[in-house]
């Protein structure tokens, strides 16, 4: 079954759109415009895969060349979140060539850093997709791009943590540091947040994990642990609050995700996804 993320409005990508196109033609596309009059010429475009993967990204690409001309034909082949196969045309695109070749480099570039994205999220998430357990993403994005990353984990089959600071609070190690301690952390937070937000704590011991649970945390972040210490906090965390949510985060790799799940967490937080994936190389023909 492929997954599909919920895309964000126009009304926000439109604006990140219009900065990246605007990046690449500059005062304008020397060699489309030397070659072309400006009488709109019509062509054909197909996409096709060099390599075998996750498809995320079309929706955008297809916005791409709309942006430059609205009477492209952006069809996507193959659905978003579709596995692709080195030679497969996954894209055919109708319109202005002027748009169709000032627009590919833009569009091409979004698809295959989502689609590598949307691949490498896939691997992790059939690793555990047989546990009651959830892979999130992080807030190690590229500057800029968050939004479409994030979008591309979900079309690879994981779900997002928070997409920025004012999404939950999370307390972290230096925040533990610049409060005191956890309890005097909380504390202080709760008095100030809107009612919604919830409360996660990181944490790195049995003593931590156990004053967390004493001051009421919502979601208990097991970070850097050892297994059998790992398995012993969720047993802990499990019998005083079953409420609590537990999510491991560190050093996960498709080496260790499979044991971390298996001692009983919720979810596993993982920047690798993001960070480790390479792009999934695809290219654009003129016909």
């Amino acid at each position: 079954m492929n997954k599909v993320g919920v895309l964000p409005s126009w009304l926000v990508l439109d604006p990140l759109l219009h900065g990246w196109l605007l990046e690449d033609i500059g005062r304008g596309d020397r060699t489309t415009e030397s070659l072309l009059s400006q009488n709109a010429t019509p062509g054909q475009a197909q996409w096709i895969a060099k390599a075998p993967g996750i498809i995320a990204g079309l929706p955008i690409a297809a916005r791409v060349f709309e942006l430059l001309n609205n009477q492209v034909s952006f069809l996507g082949l193959i659905p978003e979140g579709a596995k692709c196969e080195p030679g497969q045309m996954i894209a055919q695109i109708n319109g202005s060539l002027d748009a169709l070749l000032m627009g590919e480099r833009v569009a091409l570039n979004l698809a295959m850093r989502l689609s590598g994205i949307a691949t490498l999220t896939n691997i992790y998430v059939e690793k555990i997709a047989d546990l009651p357990v959830q892979l999130v993403d992080t807030r190690k994005t590229t500057p800029g791009l968050r939004i479409l990353e994030k979008y591309a984990t979900t079309v690879g089959g994981g779900i997002n943590h928070r997409m920025g600071l004012d999404d939950a609070v999370m307390i972290k190690d230096n925040h533990i540091a610049v409060a005191g301690g956890i309890g005097e952390a909380i504390t202080q937070i709760r008095s100030r947040i809107p009612y919604p937000l919830t409360v996660e704590v990181e944490t790195e011991s049995l003593e931590q994990v156990q004053e967390a649970l004493k001051h009421k945390a919502d979601i208990i972040m097991l970070d850097n642990m050892a297994l059998d210490m790992m398995f012993e906090a969720v047993q802990l965390i499990r019998q005083q609050d079953k409420r609590v949510k537990i999510e491991a985060s560190g050093n996960v790799t498709l080496e260790t995700i499979r044991a971390v799940a298996e001692t009983g967490i919720d979810y596993i937080s993982s920047s690798a996804p993001i960070t480790q994936s390479k792009w999934l190389d695809l290219s654009m023909r003129i016909k």
